[in-house]
């Protein structure tokens, strides 16, 4: 099957940003965690218990929603249905 001049430049294009993404690091290894990459976090038991502490008297000092989120990698509505 012979390809086109355009279907080869696609395809080389394609093949570029892939192997930009995988040299940035863009590309999420399975096995690795934390939220430094954007990877979700698993809080339970007395950790969990600690976290929604510190977000409760981090809320009553006054700061920003938006910015705890951001911070601790949760949504806004999480922040707002604590307690």
């Amino acid at each position: 099957m012979a390809l086109s001049k355009q279907d080869t430049s696609k395809l080389k294009r394609i093949i570029s940003l892939a192997e930009k993404l995988i040299t940035n690091g863009s590309v999420r290894q399975a096995s690795s965690s934390g939220k430094k990459n954007g990877k979700r976090i698993r809080r339970s038991g007395q950790e969990l218990m600690q976290f929604r502490k510190m977000l409760k008297a981090k809320r009553k000092k006054g700061v920003s929603v938006a910015k705890l989120a951001r911070k601790h990698g949760v949504s806004t509505a999480y922040i707002y249905m604590l307690p």
